[in-house]
C-alpha cells in the first residue's frame, strides 16, 4: 500500500504563525509536525508516500524531507494550487495510486499514539470501499461525528449541534481507488470546498464504509492551544 499526507490549507486558526510558514512545518516537540505522519507510515511498512502541500512552503518541505531517504521512505510531492478542501487535495493523488490499489491518507496536523499497522492490515483484508478511524471525544460538536446504526456508520455529520454519538472522525482515512471517481462526482459545499465528509458518506450509503477506533491519544494540532497540547503529548512519549 501507498501513503498520502495532506499538508496544504491556509492554517488560518494558527495565524499569525502561518503567515510565514505552512502549519505542518511548525515544531511539535523536537520535530516539525509533518514528520510525525511520515514516521507513522514508515513504521507501518509504507515506503511510497505522496506529500500534497500548497505553494507557500513547498521548497521548505523539499529542503527538510528531501527524497525521504533519511526517513526510510520514498517521497513524491504535488502542489495544491489553491485551498479547496481535503477532497480536492486528495484528487491530486490519482496518478500516484494505481488502479485497483488501496492506500492510506493522513491529515498532516493529526497526531496520534496508536500504530497504523493493525489498521492497515485490517483494511487490506477488506474487499472494497473505505475505512475511517474514530476516536471517542468529550465534545464531538467540534468534529465530524459518526452516526451509528447496528455497529456500522450510517452517516457522518459535520459539527452537529446535537451529536448522536461521541465518536469523532479523525484525519486518518483508507480508500480503494474508487475514491477518485467519487470525488469527481461531488460538488463544492456551501463554503466552496470539496468536502471529504461528502465523499465518505457515499461509501456509508453504499454500506462499504468500515471503521476502527483509536485507543491512545489523538489530537488535531490546528489551533494554538492544540499545538501546545500536542507538544506536551509527544514529550511524554509519541510511540
Amino acid at each position: 500500500m501507498k501513503g498520502v499526507v495532506l499538508a496544504g490549507g491556509t492554517g488560518s486558526r494558527l495565524r499569525p504563525l502561518t503567515y510565514i510558514i505552512n502549519k505542518h512545518l511548525l515544531p511539535v516537540g523536537d520535530l516539525p509536525m509533518i514528520q510525525y505522519a511520515i514516521d507513522k507510515l514508515s513504521q507501518a511498512g509504507i515506503q511510497d508516500i505522496l506529500v500534497i502541500t500548497g505553494k507557500q512552503s513547498a521548497s521548505l518541505y523539499v529542503d527538510y524531507l528531501g527524497s525521504g531517504d533519511p526517513f526510510g521512505v520514498n517521497l513524491t510531492y504535488k502542489i495544491q494550487e489553491k485551498p479547496g478542501g481535503i477532497a480536492q487535495a486528495l484528487a491530486l493523488a490519482e496518478d500516484f495510486v494505481g488502479e485497483g490499489e488501496k492506500f492510506v491518507v493522513i491529515l498532516g496536523d493529526n497526531l496520534f499514539r496508536d500504530p497504523l499497522q493493525p489498521i492497515i492490515s485490517t483494511f487490506y483484508q477488506q474487499d472494497e470501499g473505505a475505512m475511517v478511524i474514530l476516536k471517542e471525544v468529550e465534545d464531538p460538536r467540534r468534529y465530524g461525528v459518526a452516526t451509528m446504526k447496528h455497529n456500522q456508520i450510517d452517516r457522518i455529520v459535520e459539527k452537529p449541534e446535537h451529536p448522536t454519538s461521541p465518536y469523532a472522525v479523525t484525519g486518518i482515512y483508507l480508500y480503494d481507488s474508487s475514491v477518485f471517481e467519487i470525488i469527481k462526482s461531488q460538488s463544492p459545499s456551501a463554503r466552496g470546498e470539496m468536502e471529504i465528509t461528502d465523499v465518505n458518506n457515499v461509501y456509508a450509503a453504499a454500506g462499504t464504509l468500515a471503521h476502527m477506533y483509536l485507543t491512545g491519544w489523538w489530537i488535531d494540532a490546528g489551533t494554538h492551544e492544540s499545538l501546545f497540547q500536542a507538544t506536551l503529548l509527544v514529550r511524554k512519549g509519541y510511540s
